[in-house]
């Protein structure tokens, strides 16, 4: 299957622009709303979505998608990746709390799968414009720029990101004095702008816990996955699969395997 990976960067930068750049630092109240599960939802992550499913539909004939506020009012549409048909995976606004809150930090993410294996990519900064994007087994660029794969730094000049209160007990154990111990970086509250910096380099590793749903990670995984990185789910060992059930477990990515099993056993002592 053959997708012009730019014409999908037009997409979605044109409709970041007409729908959620105008709404950034102007929301109403009455625009923004709370999901049955507590998060927050915006009149922009709405209008966007809405837009992008129908034009992203319409590239491949026969397509499903599946978006981050379709699936909060039917989560059935998950069994499209159960079908031999492609699925785009659309997060209009990854980061809502901070675009909400003014804060310029969020991202526009998009994933193109078949049989439930992530074959595209793509993750928006609407603020810098700039897509980074990746195609299976062709690589990953930086808009128009290739990113190279770079050699992993020593563990002790790692900077990554794990969850806060694994970091605290990292901090108050003895692992704390070992000097290969890495530096651990404050959350974005953006996903999407989290596997930006570790495809560029500025982050070497990330670690989720939770819920791993498919338009908040697929996007990134794969980025990772053509830079030659590593990601794994913790239990099992198993790299993340788009499927029906939601896994609840802890996912994992780093720059390579050696580096992943070296913090993995950090998280795990």
């Amino acid at each position: 299957m053959i997708i012009d990976p730019f014409q999908v960067i037009s997409i979605i930068s044109k409709i970041a622009e007409e729908e959620i750049i105008p709404k950034f630092l102007n929301l109403k109240p009455n625009e923004v709303f709370k999901k049955s599960n507590g998060e927050i939802v915006t009149i922009a992550d709405i209008k966007a979505e809405q837009r992008l499913d129908k034009a992203l539909s319409s590239l491949i004939l026969g397509s499903k998608t599946i978006g981050e506020e379709k699936a909060a009012q039917d989560t059935s549409i998950l069994k499209y990746f159960n079908e031999n048909k492609p699925v785009w995976i659309i997060d209009p606004i990854d980061g809502t709390q901070n675009f909400s809150n003014g804060t310029p930090c969020f991202a526009v993410m998009v994933a193109l799968v078949l049989n439930k294996e992530i074959i595209a990519s793509w993750i928006h900064d609407p603020i810098t414009k700039i897509t980074i994007h990746a195609y299976y087994n062709k690589g990953a660029w930086d808009d128009t720029k290739r990113l190279k794969i770079k050699p992993p730094a020593p563990l002790n000049k790692m900077i990554g990101s794990f969850p806060k209160k694994l970091v605290q007990q990292l901090e108050e154990s003895k692992k704390s004095n070992q000097k290969f111990k890495p530096n651990f970086i404050k959350r974005y509250r953006c996903v999407g702008r989290e596997y930006m910096d570790l495809a560029r380099g500025k982050l070497n590793f990330l670690r989720y816990s939770g819920q791993l749903k498919p338009w908040d990670h697929a996007p990134g995984i794969l980025i990772n996955r053509e830079l030659g990185g590593y990601d794994s789910l913790v239990p099992g060992n198993a790299p993340y699969v788009c499927s029906e059930e939601i896994p609840r477990k802890t996912l994992m990515l780093a720059r390579d395997a050696n580096i992943w099993r070296k913090l993995s056993k950090l998280a795990n002592d």
